[in-house]
């Protein structure tokens, strides 16, 4: 039985590795294809003067203006969505969780709504609104902030709602209450410090969705990041294929550390309820 046992850990061991691997090389080699191409040089020599031209920003912007000014607007519309969907999102959701349960399935439904609409058709809809924002607020690719906070709803709700379902926010709250805290003590003190993990996971979500987005910018005019690389791709293929290559690795990057949190969080639990 024994021996039974250590061939089935066996093969289920192979079986991972074998997935893992093929998982890697299916990742991997697009990747590694696009770092190739971006250091091809004249007569097919090895350069990185793509590299170098990308992380020097004088010069890149010089070069490149447009892409420069694409990286200045995603910079901007990370900076503004982040702070847009906090401060929105959160103070509802508890809100909602403390005082208005019954509104809770309402304001999930509503949250989750832009996951079931295509791009195209929330761009459409959009359009007459953006022609107000425009009026009012001038064509600023800034103004695509509040699209994007509708966009990230869905992924930031889920986030901030699961790290508020693994505490007991109710007890926590009527506990300083008892104390003699108000609620915007209570809600700064009291409940944010216990679900910052989830706090980070949805500016981590909220910062890849940003850097990635193309769709509503381009329909509505507007330059960021993504429309600055596929304009670019025209003129400087190689300088195109490095600026995605490099959104794409930033994006990695912040999906780990947000893995890394969540570990950390669930290594010390408790260690956030103060």
């Amino acid at each position: 039985m024994a021996g039974v046992i250590r061939r089935r850990a066996r093969r289920q061991r192979l079986f991972r590795r074998v997935v893992l691997t093929v998982l890697g090389i299916f990742f991997l080699l697009p990747l590694v294809a696009m770092f190739e191409f971006t250091t091809r040089g004249a007569g097919g020599g090895f350069t990185l003067a793509t590299w170098r031209l990308l992380v020097d920003w004088p010069q890149l912007r010089q070069t490149h203006p447009d892409l420069s000014t694409g990286i200045r607007a995603s910079a901007g519309l990370v900076l503004l969505t982040v702070a847009l969907t906090l401060v929105l999102l959160v103070p509802t959701v508890i809100w909602v969780r403390l005082r208005l349960p019954r509104l809770r399935r309402l304001v999930e439904f509503l949250c989750l709504l832009p996951l079931t609409i295509p791009a195209i058709v929330l761009v459409v809809g959009l359009a007459p609104v953006y022609a107000w924002v425009t009026y009012l607020l001038g064509g600023s690719p800034l103004t695509l902030s509040l699209a994007y906070t509708v966009l990230v709803l869905p992924y930031a709700y889920r986030s901030i709602d699961a790290g508020l379902s693994a505490i007991d926010v109710r007890t926590l709250a009527e506990a300083a209450r008892s104390l003699g805290a108000g609620w915007p003590t209570v809600i700064w003190r009291v409940v944010l410090p216990n679900i910052r993990s989830a706090l980070l996971s949805a500016a981590f979500l909220t910062v890849a969705l940003v850097l990635g987005e193309f769709t509503v910018a381009s329909l509505l005019n507007r330059t960021n990041l993504q429309v600055a690389v596929n304009l670019l791709g025209k003129s400087s293929a190689t300088m195109s294929v490095a600026v995605s290559l490099a959104a794409l690795l930033l994006a990695f990057v912040l999906l780990l550390l947000l893995s890394l949190v969540g570990e950390g969080r669930r290594r010390t639990p408790g260690k956030g309820i103060s």
